[in-house]
């Protein structure tokens, strides 16, 4: 009979540890409910209203971008890139063309300091005194300078 008591006391114990497992276990799935519950009511695929107030750590932290407004305005930021973008292409250019422009001028003076050195060096050695000094130091006594002033001649017509 023992053996008998025993069990019974054993399966007595079981069955209260049963009833009070089952409390707890469905306290627990209902707390794991309602969280679950309220997680699903938080999260929305929306974003929350930003707050009115712009500071230093909304600029900074990057929530100033993911605002409405911004988003609603981002072919203005587009349009405001590609304008900077082709502005600093255009100044790039205009910046080469004109070191371009102050090279060829450089050369462009340069020829004509040689042309101009080169004509009063063509101009000097065609001078009369000079052209007769040569032929004297050619010994071509054929060429010399006249003694008398040119005739005019007067054609009737």
């Amino acid at each position: 009979m023992e053996d008998n008591e025993l069990q019974e006391l054993n399966n007595a114990e079981q069955e209260e540890q049963n009833v009070t497992a089952t409390p707890k276990a469905d306290e627990s799935e209902k707390v794991l409910q309602e969280t679950i519950k309220k997680i699903k009511e938080t999260a929305s695929e929306e974003d929350p209203r930003p707050s009115q107030q712009v500071n230093l750590r909304t600029i900074l932290g990057g929530d100033i971008l993911t605002a409405e407004m911004v988003r609603s305005q981002i072919w203005l930021f587009v349009l405001i890139v590609a304008f900077t973008t082709i502005y600093v292409a255009f100044r790039y250019q205009c910046q080469q063309d004109m070191q371009a422009i102050d090279r060829l001028e450089t050369q462009l003076k340069d020829a004509k300091n040689k042309a101009l050195a080169a004509s009063s060096t063509l101009t000097e050695k065609c001078r009369e005194s000079h052209v007769l000094d040569i032929l004297k130091q050619n010994k071509d006594s054929l060429l010399h300078i006249a003694d008398q002033p040119p005739y005019i001649i007067q054609v009737p017509e």
